[in-house]
């Protein structure tokens, strides 16, 4: 595994001196959001995340190898490319075989940073069980590999384009724990709130970090998802988005759209139709979980 991995020199050097690292995602920049903002953003999650005592370590494929931390030049070039492939556990060994550029999703980064020793991930949202996916069996990779992966996954829960209730399902089947940080409810991405209950509450980053520690010390395989609600301030009305959100499905319906492009489509027609309100909801998620997330990097690194 280790001669498909390069460490950038900012991680490489807190690898050695035993710094607290933070993993971040690819695609959010390749994937999730439009050229500037998307390069803008990282930089300014990566700035957070060192602000917070942490290191951080954007992953992505390049070049035949899993880079852990990517380079000023490498951000711009995943922020502008249109041709780079969105990564998960299956596309991983084909991506680096033919030496193609991919951007990690939630999947391919837990498995990436994992092998890179890192245990926590700041992202968005997680992927979910689609609507209907009772029938279709449209459920992200992400699930399956919060329930193998030894990584902590900080977002602002799933995105409510997603069935919520099937992807707390899957999750409870999967023994994966679901932590609301100051929160007794599920955020559901762009809101704050949803009818799901997390399994259980955390008010410090401390309890976190002392959960997951636990957790790994007894050998309990597999990841946990700390949702994080999207801060008061920029959360979306949930009757707004909830109806923008069906109008969205039915148009992807009718166009046909289906599997790893459904997502995309409908993140775009989000955007279009709350004329680019969620996009800026987007941004300021991301930036409050680096916060928590480095801080609880921070106190997991304490204890270890």
């Amino acid at each position: 595994m280790k001669q498909y991995i390069t460490l950038s020199e900012e991680v490489r050097i807190a690898k050695e001196q035993g710094k607290p690292i933070v993993a971040l995602e690819s695609t959010i920049i390749s994937h999730g959001m439009p050229y500037p903002q998307n390069v803008k953003t990282a930089r300014e999650v990566e700035q957070i995340i060192r602000d917070n005592g942490a290191v951080p370590a954007t992953i992505a494929i390049v070049d035949g190898k899993i880079k852990i931390g990517l380079s000023d030049e490498e951000l711009e070039m995943f922020g502008k490319s249109t041709d780079v492939a969105k990564a998960s556990r299956r596309d991983l060994a084909y991506l680096l075989a033919t030496k193609k550029l991919g951007a990690t999703t939630v999947a391919a980064t837990m498995i990436c940073a994992e092998a890179a020793g890192i245990n926590i991930f700041v992202t968005g949202g997680i992927g979910g069980a689609h609507r209907g996916a009772e029938t279709t069996m449209d459920i992200s990779a992400d699930l399956e590999e919060l329930g193998q992966t030894n990584v902590a996954v900080i977002c602002a829960g799933a995105k409510s384009i997603l069935d919520l209730g099937l992807t707390m399902e899957y999750l409870e089947t999967k023994g994966v724990p679901v932590i609301g940080y100051q929160t007794d409810v599920l955020p559901a991405f762009y809101t704050r709130n949803s009818e799901f209950s997390v399994n259980f509450r955390a008010d410090d980053a401390e309890t976190i970090a002392s959960t997951l520690k636990v957790k790994w010390d007894l050998n309990l395989n597999g990841g946990a998802v700390i949702a994080n609600p999207i801060p008061e301030e920029f959360a979306m009305d949930e009757k707004t988005i909830t109806n923008v959100i069906e109008a969205a499905l039915k148009e992807a319906e009718e166009k046909h759209i289906s599997g790893k492009n459904v997502t995309p489509f409908l993140l775009g027609k989000v955007k279009e139709l709350t004329e680019g309100k969620s996009l800026d909801a987007n941004i300021a998620l991301v930036k409050n979980n680096a916060v928590v997330g480095a801080q609880i990097a921070v106190s997991f690194n304490s204890m270890i």
